[in-house]
């Protein structure tokens, strides 16, 4: 099994399939990756030489994947967040940060959904104190 970039890649599959496995890493940049190494796409993960897998690692290593690429995208979203920008106020909220519906849709933001039902008139006299309505008489 081939480690690169801390990440542990599946050994069935195809390495032009098993490197978008890496954080930072699509199907384009493991095109040119391969490409600039000058390894088969077609190869499986398990079939791997030692030194193909060294290649891969120093071409991986030029480019910010995994936890660096992790680390500046969450320094961009406090940096937004900091500065009180509308974006950075969207992602506090944990809403749509790019101008998409909230009313209906948005389930993937916020989350499933929750269902509030109503209170039947008997369970609110339960719960709730018993409200008293003192009338003065005058005469």
């Amino acid at each position: 099994m081939a480690r690169i970039a801390g990440i542990d890649l599946p050994k069935d599959k195809r390495i032009e399939a098993a490197l978008p496995y890496i954080f930072g890493v699509g199907p384009t940049m493991a095109k040119k990756i391969l490409n600039k190494c000058q390894i088969d796409p077609n190869i499986r993960t398990k079939n791997l030489s030692e030194e193909q897998v060294n290649k891969l690692q120093k071409a991986i290593e030029e480019y910010k994947v995994e936890g660096d690429l992790r680390r500046e995208i969450q320094s961009n979203i406090k940096r937004l967040q900091e500065i009180g920008a509308y974006r950075g106020t969207r992602h506090s909220k944990n809403l749509p940060v790019r101008g998409q519906r909230t009313r209906t849709n948005a389930r993937t933001k916020r989350g499933k959904r929750v269902t509030i039902g109503t209170v039947r008139k008997e369970v609110v006299t339960k719960v709730a104190p018993p409200t008293t309505t003192t009338t003065t008489q005058q005469k």
